[in-house]
């Protein structure tokens, strides 16, 4: 994990001042990267799915953080950058690793508990719907019968 990449990141979180009474909703680009970095942040620091990310995938933070905020802009906001195919990226992951249910039901886990504790809105809920169907596709597609 790159330590400064992510104290950087975490200063921009800090510089937005997201309080439990007036929470912002991911309606712009610069709230999805502090979420996804929230998000990544508790990700990284779990027993269960760090391995995956770090030592599995080996995921670069500074590559796959802006490719993560893309993805996220895109559903929510409506942009254009994300032009991945989700699937197959993890498919590969699923190639080299057992993937079982508790994976997905962490990440989906995790995912919301970053989202309720510090943000809300249309698009905050709408994020979460979209956790959720992602979480159980990816779980459908890659958990080994």
């Amino acid at each position: 994990m790159n330590a400064d990449l992510m104290n950087a990141n975490l200063m921009n979180i800090d510089s937005m001042n997201i309080d439990s009474k007036n929470k912002p909703d991911l309606d712009s680009l610069k709230k999805i990267e502090c979420f996804i970095n929230l998000f990544y942040q508790r990700v990284l620091e779990d027993e269960l799915l760090a391995p995956i990310f770090l030592e599995v995938a080996k995921i670069d933070l500074q590559v796959h953080i802006p490719i993560i905020c893309a993805y996220w802009e895109k559903l929510l906001l409506g942009g254009k950058r994300y032009k991945r195919h989700t699937m197959n990226i993890h498919r590969a992951v699923a190639a080299k690793t057992l993937l079982e249910p508790k994976h997905f039901q962490r990440w989906l886990m995790l995912f919301l508990e970053t989202l309720e504790q510090n943000y809300q809105g249309e698009h905050a809920e709408k994020a979460k719907k979209i956790a959720h169907h992602i979480a159980q596709n990816m779980e459908r597609a890659l958990v080994a019968a």
